[in-house]
C-alpha cells in the first residue's frame, strides 16, 4: 500500500488510497475519449483516448479514426508505476490546462499513427450522466458514470508526415470511469450532435431484446446555459447493410432518432453517414461520422458509436463468448 503524490491531497472519496477503486475488476478503467471531426461531416475524423486500468497497473492512449478514407488506429502504453494518474506516456500526454475550460492533447508525429497537437477549448458546461449499472447474473457487466461536454479545436494532426491543419472544429469529449465488459454488451449508443447554439447528447444501453436498460444525456447550450436533461431517447436506425458477424458490407448509418428533454420540448434528428472506424477485430460496431437535420431545421454533424453483441436490430447474427444480460 504505497501512497502516490495525489495521495497527499484532501481528495480521497473512499477509505482507500487513490491507486485502489471500490470494485477490483479486470474491466474497471477511467479514460478520456476526444472525437475532432471535418465539420463537412464526411471528411477526415480523429479519435484520442486516454485511460488507466487499476487491476492491471497500465495505462494506455488510442490514436484513431479516417484520414484521406484510410482508417487508422495506433496505441501508446505504460505501466502506471507507481503513477496512475499522470496522464502522460511515451508518446501521448493530455494536459489539462484549466478544469472543463481547456485542454491539451498531443502525440508524437514520428511514433503514433495518428500524431496531435490540438487544444480543446468548452463551448458549452459539462454534464453529469447518472450511474448506470447492468447485470449478467452475478457478474457486472457495466457499472459506470459519465460526462459529456461539447467544445472547439484548433491545432494539427499528423499522418504519414503530412499535418492537416484544425481551425475551430466543433466536436465532443468524454470522461468516464467504472467497470465495461464491452464485449458482453448487447448495445449501447452513444450519440453526440453538434449543431451551431449547442449539442445533443445521449448515452442509450438496450438488451438484446431491445428492451431499453439505460437513458441518460441533455442538451447543452453554446451559450453557457444549465444544460437541460434528456428523460426520453427513441430511435429509428439502421445500418446500410445487414451487419452480419463482423460487418464486412456495413458502409454507414442512417435514420432518425427523437430526444424528449426535461420541461416537455422534443428534438427530431434526421441523420445519415458513414463508418468512419469500426471496432473490428476486437469489438462489434463503431463510430461514425455523421450530418445531421433536426426537425426545427438546424443542420449540423454527429458522432453515433453503435456497439453490442447479440442485439435483435443491430447485431443479429453476432458470436461473443460469455453470458450476455438477458
Amino acid at each position: 500500500m504505497r501512497p502516490t503524490a495525489r495521495d497527499e491531497e484532501l481528495i480521497h472519496q473512499v477509505p482507500l488510497l487513490l491507486d485502489r477503486v471500490d470494485r477490483h475488476h479486470p474491466h474497471w478503467r477511467e479514460s478520456y475519449f476526444f472525437d475532432v471531426h471535418d465539420p463537412a461531416g464526411e471528411g477526415d475524423v480523429v479519435f484520442f483516448t486516454m485511460a488507466r486500468y487499476p487491476a492491471r497497473g497500465h495505462m494506455d492512449s488510442l490514436q484513431m479514426g479516417r484520414v484521406g478514407g484510410e482508417q487508422l488506429i495506433g496505441l501508446h502504453d505504460r505501466e502506471d508505476d507507481g503513477d496512475p494518474h499522470t496522464t502522460e506516456m511515451p508518446g501521448a500526454r493530455v494536459e489539462i490546462v484549466d478544469p472543463w475550460k481547456e485542454v491539451r492533447l498531443w502525440a508524437d508525429p514520428d511514433t503514433s499513427v495518428v500524431g496531435l497537437d490540438l487544444t480543446f477549448r468548452a463551448r458549452t458546461l459539462p454534464y453529469g450522466l447518472r450511474r448506470g449499472t447492468m447485470r449478467a447474473g452475478d457478474d457486472v457487466v457495466w457499472d459506470q458514470s459519465h460526462i459529456l461536454q461539447s467544445g472547439v479545436y484548433t491545432g494539427t494532426y499528423t499522418v504519414n508526415g503530412t499535418a492537416h491543419e484544425v481551425d475551430g472544429w466543433i466536436g465532443q469529449r468524454d470522461h468516464s470511469w467504472g467497470v465495461r465488459d464491452h464485449g458482453r454488451c448487447p448495445l449501447w449508443l452513444w450519440f453526440q450532435i453538434q449543431l451551431d447554439d449547442g449539442f445533443l447528447g445521449v448515452w442509450h444501453w438496450e438488451l438484446p431484446n431491445g428492451a431499453t436498460v439505460y437513458t441518460d444525456g441533455c442538451w447543452a447550450g453554446a451559450d453557457g446555459s444549465e444544460p437541460v436533461p434528456v428523460v426520453g431517447f427513441h430511435h429509428d436506425v439502421a445500418w446500410d447493410a445487414p451487419y452480419g458477424t463482423h460487418g464486412e458490407a456495413v458502409g454507414g448509418l442512417s435514420g432518425t432518432c427523437r430526444f424528449d428533454l426535461a420541461g416537455g420540448h422534443s428534438i427530431t434528428v434526421e441523420a445519415d453517414g458513414t463508418f468512419a472506424r469500426p471496432y473490428e477485430p476486437f469489438h462489434r460496431g463503431g463510430l461514425n461520422l455523421m450530418r445531421v437535420r433536426t426537425d426545427d431545421g438546424r443542420s449540423g454533424t454527429a458522432i453515433y458509436e453503435v456497439t453490442g453483441a447479440r442485439h435483435h436490430h443491430f447485431f443479429p447474427d453476432t458470436e461473443v463468448t460469455g453470458t450476455l444480460p438477458g
